[in-house]
């Protein structure tokens, strides 16, 4: 078996299945007047800002506590400049909860993947069989109306074997449901009864050791296992991988297709920015109001800000242990290495003078036999 990259993507072939771009968001504004994205997100003075949070203590102490880069974009978003990190789990999840808005989460969903899912529920990671890792952003697990389950996972930077990596997830979701199933259906269990499981990573930073040239423009990368033989098994297991800074500069990127409307999203970085998504994507208005209400609730947002910034801190001080094991691991095999090398050299020396001593003790007999003759 081998691991196909199916290149019939979104972003290659811009999506037209009607089940996708047809879909009626429960966002989508009821007029058709687009709104002014400035006007949902006024201009505020830096003072402004300050004094009103001073208004609550607590709030006020912890973003002093900031890195100047967070100050900056806290208060962007407060002065109505910038938008909120969306790639951060507290800001996600305040945007895309399925028991709030659940029509959103099934939405991204579905543009990833192909094919229109509803998100049921949100499933808890506690029976998760896998340790926790490091510089993961987002990490939702999900369950669809089919019975069908989807991990979507942003990274800040790629893992050094993330292929790897998201076998291992993978199988880890393919057994919990195989409990769960096995569990609720009892001696009627078959294994038909389990359904396909979606492996979604998005990363910030694409890992581009795994790019070629030619995938320089392409930003959704979908696999899954097939026989090179051609035979026809239903296997469960699907991946999916985004590249949001590949996205951020490909020329596929001003299609028009619901996908690119969800990146364009995810990729935001400023209020100009929700008003060119906007313009081309209306029914994204109805976020752009959910998240413009928070400027007015700074106590929230420095809540979501701090668990950010906790979550990144405790995911640096990880990627700080497997970097520091990582060269660990290379300077033993050095060494290993060189032991080896050593090791053989001082074989060549023994043996060379292993030689050496034999043609000396063979010179050594023939001087006693010419001596011998001599006499």
């Amino acid at each position: 078996m081998y691991n196909q990259n199916n290149n019939n993507h979104l972003n290659k072939q811009p999506v037209s299945n009607e089940k996708v771009t047809n879909y009626n968001h429960a966002s989508q504004p009821a007029n058709g007047s687009p709104i002014n994205i400035h006007q949902l997100f006024p201009a505020r003075t830096e003072q402004e800002c300050l004094a009103e949070l001073r208004k609550h203590p607590r709030s006020f102490f912890a973003y002093q506590n900031m890195s100047p880069e967070w100050k900056n974009r806290f208060l962007g978003f407060m002065e109505g400049t910038k938008t909120l990190p969306l790639t951060y789990d507290p800001f996600f999840k305040k945007l895309f909860n399925p028991d709030i808005y659940p029509e959103r989460l099934s939405s991204l969903i579905s543009s990833i993947i192909g094919t229109r899912v509803t998100v049921q529920c949100i499933l808890s990671n506690e029976d998760s069989m896998l340790p926790s890792t490091s510089l993961l952003l987002l990490d939702i697990l999900v369950q669809l109306e089919d019975g069908s389950i989807a991990n979507v996972e942003i990274q800040k930077i790629p893992y050094a074997f993330p292929g790897e990596r998201m076998s291992c997830y993978s199988s880890d979701l393919m057994l919990r449901q195989y409990t769960r199933v096995k569990s609720l259906k009892g001696n009627a269990f078959t294994y038909k009864d389990l359904k396909t499981v979606y492996t979604i990573v998005i990363y910030e930073k694409s890992p581009n050791a795994y790019l070629t040239d030619a995938l320089s423009d392409i930003y959704l990368h979908h696999g899954r296992t097939v026989f090179d033989t051609g035979i026809e098994l239903k296997l469960l297991q699907e991946f999916y991988v985004v590249a949001l800074d590949v996205f951020c500069e490909s020329k596929y990127a001003k299609d028009i297709n619901e996908l690119n409307a969800w990146l364009s999203l995810l990729t935001a970085q400023s209020v100009d920015d929700l008003a060119a998504l906007v313009s081309d994507y209306p029914w994204m208005e109805a976020i752009c109001k959910d998240m413009s209400e928070y400027m007015y609730d700074p106590e929230e947002v420095i809540t979501m800000f701090s668990e950010a910034l906790r979550m990144l801190d405790e995911n640096t001080v990880h990627y700080m242990i497997d970097e520091l094991q990582k060269e660990r691991d290379e300077a033993v095999a050095a060494l290993s290495e060189k032991d080896a090398a050593l090791s053989e050299k001082d074989a060549e020396i023994a043996a060379v003078l292993s030689e050496k001593n034999a043609m000396l003790s063979e010179i050594a007999a023939l001087k006693a036999q010419l001596a011998a003759l001599n006499k």
